[in-house]
């Protein structure tokens, strides 16, 4: 690791120094091997100081106005005193591998103000809306000082589940719609949400909004929500104009606090914490064994294999398994 070692950045860290937590989190997402030690250690070191923010999930589908959201509800974070830290996960490209990492111009207002600190990173193949690092980059964030981490994931689909896994709030930002387009609204990304907002509820789209809400209010109440004590609200917003961003905090801190009183935030975020090493056990291991000499000899063969009918692929990955055990 060019730079400083692993304890004098972790304590350039904690101190609040920006400029070391962006190269912190460098660090902690490279794939270079031989960064991994020093992000392990980083890591390890700075542990102890995390776990004391708000983690609130955002998604929706692109072009919803999560960034805009995310401006709105940053800014008055930091008027209220609040150190905010935004995770925003952007889409890969699937040829080139990389990615626009535009949120810093998307939120200009915010990423001006001293309080907030926002990282953007691609996506890669990490499903789940998020990257692969970015539990380990909200770690880092909190030991900093950052009391709120909003993570915006790059949007909905059928594996954009993994940010309710990994925060304490789960916020799905949806767009007004009518009734074959409520009917097409995914019902297990529903289901995984604390807190619905309709956005676009101002102008020409304001009346449309206010039924989508009423629309979705009936839908939520069919629906058995991830906490038992917990009815999901579903509120009209308005993105641009930042009408009712109080409201929304107001809801997200009576939510938290309903939580943490009965401790479930705590047992949340422990059966988080063995679902991520459970999920690094196996990322490890199939980095491990695509490296194995073994398996290397053999992938070829097999893969040419599958490709031609000749052997299934349930057989092959056997194959290939036995093979890395030996």
């Amino acid at each position: 690791m060019s730079g400083p070692d692993a304890s004098t950045l972790a304590e350039q860290v904690r101190s609040g120094d920006r400029r070391a937590l962006a190269r912190a989190i460098t660090l902690i997402e490279s794939n270079r091997p031989a960064d991994k030690p020093d992000a392990r250690a980083l890591l390890e070191a700075l542990v102890p100081d995390s776990g004391q923010s708000i983690r609130v999930g955002i998604s929706g589908v692109p072009g919803v106005g999560k960034s805009t959201l995310i401006e709105s509800l940053g800014n008055h974070l930091v008027d209220v005193g609040h150190r905010v830290a935004v995770l925003a996960v952007d889409p890969s490209s699937i040829i080139s591998g990389g990615s626009i990492l535009g949120d810093k111009t998307r939120m200009e207002t915010l990423s001006r103000r001293s309080e907030a600190f926002i990282r953007p990173s691609p996506a890669g193949e990490t499903l789940g809306g998020v990257a692969r690092r970015t539990r380990e980059t909200m770690l880092v964030a909190e030991a900093a000082g950052y009391d709120v981490v909003l993570v915006e994931t790059v949007g909905v689909g059928q594996s954009e589940t993994t940010v309710a896994r990994m925060t304490d709030m789960f916020l799905l930002l949806l767009l007004p719609a009518g009734g074959d387009e409520l009917q097409g609204i995914k019902r297990g990304i529903v289901e995984l949400a604390d807190l619905i907002l309709v956005n676009k509820a101002d102008g020409q789209l304001e009346l449309a909004a206010e039924q989508s809400v009423a629309d979705y209010r009936k839908a939520a109440a069919f629906m058995h929500p991830r906490a038992d004590d917990w009815q999901v609200p579903v509120e009209p917003f308005s993105a641009p104009s930042g009408a009712r961003t109080a409201e929304v905090w107001a809801l997200v801190e009576q939510y938290r606090s309903q939580r943490n009183a009965s401790g479930l935030i705590e047992s949340t975020r422990a059966e988080q914490a063995i679902n991520w090493m459970w999920g690094e056990i196996q990322n490890s291991l199939v980095e491990q064994l695509r490296a194995d000499t073994a398996v290397k000899e053999q992938v070829h063969k097999l893969e040419m294999a599958v490709r031609d009918n000749q052997l299934s692929p349930t057989t092959a990955a056997d194959e290939l398994i036995e093979l890395f055990l030996k």
